[in-house]
């Protein structure tokens, strides 16, 4: 519910940012122990990029699912049946398969789903309207801890208090600056084009990465016949491609994504968006957690990175149950380390390993060819191995939150 607060108002916790990482946490943080949680969910209001997409694995959808919003996203999900991985020159006749993933982590279940930014944005704020959660359309322009809380000062002059304050305010998150966190990151002087394309022939829910000298160029599919496409060029080309007419860039996808589909319709106005990693030194501060983009940024090009931010929000939701179930301080230091202990290293592992694919693949040099082509062979040719890899980008791990299982927590 959107109101106005004229007096000062203490939360269990205040959420900067409103994507889908912090509006998700939101929703989940109202639901708990049947609404008994004061939340706020600070955000100054964003438009709907329709054209942008994400990969969400068959552990977010079971999140989604427990949130109670799967049903309202479900017209516009497309399964994923099948990933094909090709690794060849723009000018080869011929791009060899080297690696396939059947698409099933157990009988009748995708490992993962494309769905519209749009449709999930629309299926959370639908659900936050009818919730208790206290939404304040501002940002957070000062966050001062103490013993008892933060008081956090936004831009609508508006001064509150908050046990805990989740930052969900992105890549150059203004909170994490605050708290002096330190921020380690560089740019992959890449930029990832994304469009919409139509098809002419059925994508049959087959994906397709194509690695690429200058880097992947991924073919998603979407529902109606359609590809979300994400193609990973050098920052010195994006602005000469994004200037041809349309035709001509029509034409340079079709080159890259080969002839099969038929002829292909490029339906949105391409846009760029740089790429970069980032990590934070800390997770977390003084009644302060970092979470999805605010505590790292990775690579697309395993398609990880909203995942990785729903699990911070699945592990994070599941440590202040665990708290509030014990009347104790949800912005206590052992909430922070908790949390920091629960997602340190899985969130450092996936970092790692899409640096190092990004660098093993964004290149031509013959060696690495060679010895990235036979890996991927190898990988191809061992079922039991492939199974392992599915399954972990599956999120189907007993290790991970509970949320990501399917499991319910008291009043979820």
């Amino acid at each position: 519910m959107s109101e106005k607060i004229d007096k000062m108002h203490h939360f269990d916790v205040a959420i900067a940012g409103g994507g889908i990482v912090g509006m998700s946490l939101a929703l989940a943080l109202s639901r708990l122990r049947k609404g008994a949680l004061s939340v706020a969910l600070i955000d100054q209001g964003q438009s709907l990029n329709e054209d942008r997409a994400f990969a969400f694995s068959a552990g977010a959808r079971r999140f989604l699912d427990v949130l109670g919003v799967w049903g309202q996203i479900l017209p516009e999900v497309q399964p994923l049946t099948q990933m094909v991985i090709t690794d060849s020159r723009l000018n080869d006749p011929i791009r060899p398969v080297f690696l396939t993933f059947a698409h099933e982590v157990t009988q009748g279940e995708p490992v993962a789903y494309m769905i519209p930014e749009s449709a999930v944005l629309r299926a959370l704020q639908a659900a936050l309207d009818a919730s208790v959660v206290h939404r304040i359309v501002a940002r957070v322009d000062d966050a001062n801890p103490d013993e008892a809380g933060t008081t956090f000062v936004l831009s609508n002059g508006q001064t509150h208090r908050a046990s805990l304050v989740a930052a969900c305010d992105g890549g150059r998150s203004p909170l994490r600056e605050k708290a002096g966190i330190a921020w380690h990151s560089w740019s992959y002087k890449q930029s990832g084009i994304v469009t919409t394309i139509g098809l002419e022939r059925d994508h049959e829910g087959i994906a397709e990465e194509h690695f690429l000298p200058s880097g992947p160029f991924a073919l998603l599919p979407l529902t109606d016949n359609r590809f979300s496409m994400v193609w990973t060029e050098s920052d010195d080309r994006v602005p000469s491609i994004l200037a041809q007419g349309r035709e001509h860039f029509r034409e340079e996808v079709e080159k890259r994504a080969g002839h099969r589909f038929g002829r292909i319709t490029v339906l949105s106005e391409p846009r760029a968006y740089p790429l970069r990693f980032g990590l934070a030194q800390k997770f977390g501060s003084k009644r302060l957690a970092l979470v999805g983009d605010a505590a790292h940024l990775i690579h697309p090009i395993a398609g990880q990175g909203l995942n990785l931010g729903l699990r911070d929000v699945a592990a994070l939701i599941e440590i202040i149950c665990d708290q509030s179930g014990l009347g104790l301080d949800l912005g206590s230091s052992l909430v922070i380390e908790t949390y920091e202990h629960s997602r340190r290293a899985d969130t450092v592992e996936m970092a790692t390993l899409t640096d190092a694919l990004n660098r093993l693949f964004s290149n031509d040099a013959m060696p690495l060819r060679l010895m990235r082509d036979l890996g991927l062979g190898i990988v191809d040719r061992l079922p039991t191995l492939k199974s392992r890899l599915i399954r972990e980008a599956s999120a189907a791990n007993p290790r991970l939150p509970r949320l990501m299982r399917g499991e319910t927590l008291p009043g979820l």
